[in-house]
């Protein structure tokens, strides 16, 4: 007689322990094996592009360091990149380093918290409070850098708004040597602890041609083999001086399994590489202006006659990140500002990672893409007193819509 399978659907969240934050999954079951999994978003909705194109660039800037505070100098970065593109406005090459070394530092610290929160959802909390506790030197110093911790608002449109003091260069070069120092501690205690290696090494698998098919960005896509990083195709600022080579596992002397195990290895070596790039730039940093506008109201009156369209890109901790924006003579705010997160083209790749997996691997699985929910959701409804809730249809025909209006 022949055994009868059973397939029982287990929802995960919206909110849930194992979830930092709002996303639904669906999951198809036999036993303790994943079997299929469907992911819905859309609970953080807050309106950030809907309020950006209703106020001037300046307040638009701010506006982008709050669509993710992990990432709060990537979104400006790549929001500036644009605007600059579409205004025709230089930055000063000192401006160019000084964004390059705030953003290698977002790096660090976004990949060290990241480890912290995949060592906790593997249950080893000892690790996690290492991680974190070794995070603080480097938001130590961006805090000297910049006055703030997170949201550091330093990219302004022209240049960057704070200089790096010639004293501030020792407390960089010194966090630079504590991090050196504790890297072989760091990599030890991720990579060749056996209940680490346990629970990650061929979990949350993605196989090159998947990652490659599902458009798989930043270190999910690199640590599948693929060699795909926006500093190295398309080199913005002063990264084109660097010869710098995106990093996969092979880097590190393994080959590539595309799984969890992977994930932190690339991290790993990512911060290794951004401490050479920072102390790079330090070294070859020019003397010179740091922006194009010493003035505020100057620039907005220019920004304010600027017409012309922008394309943004950066590689941001979580992989690229992209804004476009649309200026229009006599118009303060821009006409379109488009932002596309790397979390939206890590959503996709979520599917065979979980498939054929067990059901406690879930948590892990689910952070080793470093999901960033808020980054992604920005569309909010909301007509005075009234909500509407749109379906599938409904949102096809807006799109179609808005593309008409916007490509004229």
């Amino acid at each position: 007689m022949q055994e009868r399978k059973t397939t029982y659907e287990i929802p995960v969240g919206p909110i849930h322990p194992a979830l930092k934050e709002n996303i639904r999954f669906t999951f198809q079951v036999e036993g303790e094996r994943i079997r299929s999994v469907d992911v819905k978003p859309g609970f953080v909705h807050r309106g950030i592009e809907y309020m950006g194109m209703r106020r001037n660039l300046i307040q638009v800037l701010y506006l982008s360091e709050r669509i993710c505070g992990i990432c709060s100098i990537s979104h400006p970065i790549v929001l500036t990149q644009a605007v600059e593109q579409a205004a025709n406005i230089e930055v000063p090459p000192r401006a160019q380093y000084i964004r390059v070394i705030v953003s290698e530092l977002e790096r660090i610290h976004s990949h060290l918290l990241w480890a912290g929160v995949a060592a906790h959802e593997l249950g080893f909390d000892t690790l996690l409070h290492l991680s974190w506790k070794v995070r603080e030197k480097v938001m130590d110093i961006l805090e000297e850098l910049t006055g703030n911790r997170v949201d550091y608002a330093l990219p302004i449109f022209g240049g960057v708004r704070r200089d790096i003091a010639a004293e501030q260069y020792p407390k960089l070069m010194e966090m630079i040597r504590y991090y050196r120092g504790l890297f072989e501690e760091l990599s030890d205690t991720f990579l060749r602890d056996p209940s680490v290696e346990a629970r990650t090494r061929d979990v949350g698998v993605l196989t090159p041609k998947e990652a490659h098919e599902l458009c798989a960005v930043g270190p999910v896509a690199r640590a599948s083999g693929l060699r795909k990083d926006v500093r190295q195709d398309w080199p913005y600022l002063v990264y084109g001086d660097f010869d710098l080579t995106a990093l996969t596992p092979e880097d590190h002397g393994v080959e590539v399994h595309g799984d969890v195990y992977d994930r932190i290895i690339v991290r790993l070596l990512e911060v290794a590489q951004s401490l050479d790039l920072v102390e790079r730039c330090l070294r070859e940093m020019p003397e010179g202006e740091i922006t194009s506008f010493p003035k505020i109201p100057a620039l907005l009156a220019y920004l304010k006659k600027a017409e012309g369209e922008g394309i943004g890109r950066h590689e941001a901790p979580r992989g690229e990140v992209i804004h476009y924006v649309r200026l229009e003579a006599g118009q303060e705010g821009p006409a379109v500002w488009k932002v596309k997160a790397p979390t939206y083209s890590n959503l996709m790749p979520w599917t065979p990672m979980f498939r054929e997996q067990e059901i406690a691997d879930i948590p892990i699985i689910a952070a080793s893409i470093d999901p960033c929910m808020c980054c992604m959701d920005r569309v909010h409804v909301d007509r005075g007193d009234t909500r509407e809730a749109l379906d599938k249809q409904a949102l096809l025909r807006l799109s179609w819509e808005k593309t008409r209006r916007v490509c004229g």
